[in-house]
């Protein structure tokens, strides 16, 4: 990835000069509660020795660490963490991992779950007592409840109980020097018992005396915020279903031939060269090539390809898929890691660890939000002490749905809860999931469709390109000639009897052209003759004798040369090249009959994807070596708008550099191989057509298939993260520009009541859950190509399917 390799280098250069080899660890973190933790970690790891670079995922609790080999150490990265009081441990690999991820969550929601039990109903029976003289509640509500010594008995249970942990939490982080969420929990619920309690003891300590207990505040504060942690848990695991899915696709048993004798095994016991046999029904369990039988895969879970495809000998088959129909025996070419289902999971893994630019702002603020948050409550209270409550304060001031007025509160407490409020609703929570947890729904949408992103950089970078470069052969086109005319001259012999002739000249010549005639030929259903004193004419064409006929095929120069005119087939011939087409004529015993026209043609889906980028007001520019007069052809076909032609490969990275001048961001879509330097050079590459072998792919989109469809949806996939980016970011910050200038107390002045700290607590898990609910929204994204109908044919394997032949 070319950002990583960027970052490595400027992180830490006089380290990278004492080896060139970098080290990649993978950690697990637990204990995160907020983006402040995430920000808090990676300044402790990067102050490791040898650490060049270092990505913590809130989403995913991981950190990956990329450091020097023989200087950083690993021992050292996990110590810096857990002295900050997280829990650190090696990452594990694949379905392990996923079970600990689960393991994990299911505890946190199942010690949530019972928080809430408990902290839930005794709210209620304290929410009841605030409000006994209220209303209707005397006629059942026993007077004893409303008394202050009862509120605060069954207040403590829950502070001491629930509340505990962000009490504990917040403890340790202090003695290692961290502030987060924890400590803003606990302020809050501690102040908010803590001045309850007082002015239940003590009603003229000046904190607004019996009057002002509060207790509900402290009680649904916890309520409210284990609510929050619970539903956060609950909604954070489904933004990481796509890994789940890919891992439960991993097939468990194997049956396989060893020594003349079948065996079941694990699918990770099975090892290069093992003959498999799958039956109907069964998934396959590792890569390889078909040895024997037949039968149709559904790839769709791979792929993203709706259709089965057909299979027979020869053709390579992905560990992962569904045997649909018949049984066969497969020679196993990759195995564990290094299936293409193992590739993928691992590179939408590493997707998800990564950050885009995006977040680096959102993390930036949560970074530093909890100190500044700190510093704002005591301003608060500052400004409440010494100016606004001499100015402002009413006796008749109550708290947004409480019963009781602050009469009787004094300076120094009705100071002190409004601070308290402002810590409660200031929480970056919200801004801290808005990028990392639709990045990761989002790279694991475009999973679904055979899209694979290989970061969270390429997603952000892909959602702003103006020009989309194709190259032509193998991208546009299918990479192969194909025969697309046949043209019968004035003399009236049959379409079929001439392309029998041009097959038999042809199929002694090793010539891509001739092989089209040939494969033209066999396609529909023609009976080859034999050919006699074959001859090829390097530059011209081919001769032979068919049967008692005397058969010429070539160029013009080729009958220019044996004395015979082209005729009326000559504006043919020129109108077939016009098209971008290879025309060759058919000459039967000195005469000439007719023209064959042989083109490397267009996929069946280049048009419609060139109209819908086009339509998402993207600029489309073709660059091939071709002629111009053969490139301007194929443009015309599938419309592109701009045509660089005879481009050398070598210069086709500075030709992407010199769009790129312009001032625009630009893509590049190739086959990886090829047109390396290109992709490399581009904003995006986006290697196509990639298959089994995705981890070895240059560019930063990997597209499973050579459908140019998948241009579209990995566009199309990587707006729509943006969109939820951007929406979840305006919502995060929206809530803290506005929640705490209320929390403050600056429309008290003019509107009466204030936010009491449960409300504020009620705000704070609104927007967390919110954001991620938003994020959740991307699971129900289908891109066009999925809506739109998909191919209906029965495809075999990477089969090329010509296009209808055209005759006069």
């Amino acid at each position: 990835m070319k950002g990583m390799q960027a970052t490595v280098i400027s992180g830490a250069p006089s380290e990278a000069r004492h080896s060139d080899r970098l080290v990649d660890m993978s950690l697990t973190v637990d204990g995160m509660s907020c983006a402040a933790c995430v920000a808090k970690v990676e300044k402790a790891v990067r102050r490791v020795p040898g650490v060049t670079q270092v990505n913590v995922s809130l989403p995913t609790n991981s950190a990956r660490v990329l450091g020097v080999e023989g200087v950083v150490q690993k021992d050292a990265v996990i110590a810096a963490v857990k002295e900050l009081g997280y829990e650190a441990s090696d990452r594990l690999a694949g379905q392990a991992q996923l079970d600990r991820e689960q393991e994990v969550r299911e505890e946190e929601l199942r010690t949530q779950k019972r928080n809430m039990w408990l902290a839930w109903p005794l709210a209620m029976v304290i929410m009841i007592g605030t409000f006994q003289e209220m209303w209707i509640f005397p006629r059942f509500v026993p007077a004893f409840l409303g008394n202050n010594y009862v509120l605060m008995l069954l207040t403590l249970p829950i502070v001491i109980g629930p509340g505990r942990q962000f009490f504990t939490k917040s403890w340790s982080g202090l003695r290692s020097g961290v502030t987060d969420m924890n400590l803003l929990y606990a302020t809050g619920i501690g102040a908010s018992f803590l001045i309850a309690s007082i002015n239940t003891i003590w009603p003229g300590a000046g904190f607004g005396g019996a009057q002002a207990t509060f207790f509900e505040s402290a009680a649904l504060l916890t309520a409210f915020i284990i609510l929050g942690r619970y539903l956060e848990a609950l909604t954070r695991g489904r933004t990481s279903e796509a890994i789940r899915k890919l891992m439960r696709l991993q097939p468990k048993v194997a049956r396989v031939f060893r020594d003349g004798v079948e065996l079941e095994l694990p699918a990770e016991d099975v090892v290069l060269g093992d003959i498999v046999l799958v039956r109907p029904g069964e998934s396959i369990p590792v890569d390889g090539v078909l040895l024997e039988g037949y039968s149709a895969v559904d790839e769709s879970m791979i792929t993203g390809e709706s259709m089965p495809v057909e299979k027979v000998t020869g053709d390579l088959v992905i560990g992962g898929t569904m045997n649909k129909t018949g049984a066969f025996r497969l020679e196993a070419s990759r195995v564990g890691k290094d299936t293409a289902l193992a590739q993928i999971i691992k590179l939408v893994e590493d997707a998800q660890a990564t950050k885009a630019p995006i977040q680096k702002l959102a993390d930036y603020v949560a970074g530093h939000f909890i100190l500044g948050v700190h510093l704002l409550s005591l301003l608060v209270f500052v400004g409440w002490f010494f100016i606004g409550y001499d100015k402002f304060f009413s006796p008749d001031t109550r708290f947004i749905l409480s019963p009781y007025s602050l009469a009787e509160m004094g300076v120094f407490g009705f100071s002190l809860l409004m601070s308290i409020t402002v810590l409660i609703i200031s929480c970056p929570c919200a801004v801290g999931l808005a990028t990392p947890s639709a990045m990761m729904a989002g790279t694991g949408k475009a999973a679904e469709y055979g899209v694979l992103f290989k970061g969270a950089d390429a997603i952000e970078s892909a959602s702003k390109l103006r020009v989309i470069v194709f190259d032509k052969t193998g991208t546009l086109t299918k990479g192969s000639p194909e025969l697309t005319d046949v043209v019968v001259g004035p003399a009236g012999l049959s379409a079929d009897l001439l392309l029998a002739y041009a097959a038999a000249v042809e199929r002694s010549s090793e010539h891509p052209l001739g092989e089209a005639i040939v494969n033209g030929a066999t396609m529909r259903g023609l009976e080859i003759p034999s050919v006699a004193d074959f001859a090829a004419v390097p530059g011209h064409g081919v001769r032979g004798n068919v049967g008692a006929h005397a058969v010429l095929l070539g160029n013009a120069r080729f009958l220019d040369e044996e004395g015979m005119g082209s005729g009326s087939l000559a504006q043919d011939a020129d109108r077939l090249a016009g098209d971008g087409k290879t025309p060759m004529y058919i000459a039967v015993d000195g005469r000439v009959e007719g023209v064959v026209a042989v083109a490397d043609t267009l996929k069946p889906t280049s048009a419609a994807a060139v109209k819908r980028l086009q339509e998402m007001g993207l600029r489309t520019v073709m660059i091939t070596g071709d002629n111009r007069r053969t490139a301007e052809a194929i443009a015309r076909q599938v419309g592109i708008d701009e045509v660089l032609a005879e481009v050398l490969p070598e210069d086709k990275a500075e030709r992407v550099k010199a769009l790129q001048e312009g001032g625009v961001r630009v893509a590049m879509v190739g086959d990886g191989v090829n047109d390396a330097p290109a992709l490399a050079q581009a904003d995006v590459g986006l290697a196509i057509g990639s298959g089994t072998d995705v981890a070895k792919e240059t560019g930063e989109v990997i597209l499973m298939k050579s459908d140019l469809m998948d241009v579209v949806t990995a566009l199309e996939t990587s707006r729509a993260t943006m969109r939820k980016v951007k929406e979840n970011l305006f919502w995060a910050f929206a809530y803290n520009t506005a929640g705490i200038p209320i929390a403050a107390g600056l429309l008290y002045p003019l509107t009466g009541p204030l936010v009491s700290p449960e409300l504020a607590a009620f705000f704070m898990a609104t927007s967390s859950v919110s954001v991620t609910l938003n994020t959740l929204r991307l699971r129900g994204f289908k891109p066009s190509a999925a809506r739109g109908s998909r191919s209906s044919r029965m495809k075999k394997g990477e089969a090329r399917v010509p296009a209808p032949l055209g005759t006069r």
